[in-house]
């Protein structure tokens, strides 16, 4: 059985990325997949990182310490699947400051002669799920810092097989149809990721 790790980041219950984020844990249960269901804010993680955390961040394995759970949790994971929206084109504070914490020297990456290897190789599957304001294009202008985070900098310490970004650009003003179609497609992505 694959075990997933979804992380969630987004305070409203009522949002389109909360009904994003239960197709995907739907969908993955679906498979007979053991689903991590992380919600960041119900879990109210805290995503500051500290001054002590800061200055013990190279100290591996005690640096893990403040988060221990949660990189407990992360080195389970056989996959990885982000919801979220993208606010100011970036990652919700709550999504940032989990990376900043918990994707830590010695879980997420060893550092070899100062270079970066990978070392969540476990995770063979990797998703991003999201939605931006703008369109495509106005992302694009930016850079979509989110995008590269996930495809290039998420990616290189995992190294999955499988990789997926799934985003519906121009959320305000997509119409109920365009939304539903979107959600489709995140069961069908899903169920073969």
């Amino acid at each position: 059985m694959t075990r997933a790790m979804v992380l969630f980041a987004h305070p409203c219950e009522e949002s389109f990325s909360a009904a994003l984020h239960k197709r995907v844990v739907l969908a993955l249960e679906g498979r007979g997949w053991e689903v991590d269901d992380c919600d960041l804010y119900a879990e109210d993680f805290s995503p500051v990182l500290t001054e002590a955390e800061r200055r013990g961040y190279h100290e591996v394995p005690d640096n893990t310490g403040p988060v221990a759970a949660y990189v407990e949790r992360l080195q389970a994971a056989e996959a990885l699947v982000m919801v979220f929206p993208v606010w100011n084109f970036g990652y919700p504070a709550m999504l940032k400051g989990f990376l900043d914490r918990v994707f830590l020297p010695g879980v997420s990456f060893r550092l070899e002669d100062g270079h970066v290897r990978p070392n969540l190789t476990k995770i063979r599957r990797l998703a991003a799920v999201t939605t931006y304001g703008g369109t495509r294009l106005r992302a694009a202008l930016c850079g979509d810092p989110p995008r590269k985070c996930v495809t290039r900098a998420v990616w290189h310490v995992c190294r999955p097989r499988k990789m997926r970004y799934l985003a519906l650009y121009d959320m305000n003003r997509a119409d109920d149809d365009r939304r539903a179609r979107f959600l489709g497609r995140v069961a069908t992505e899903m169920e073969t990721l």
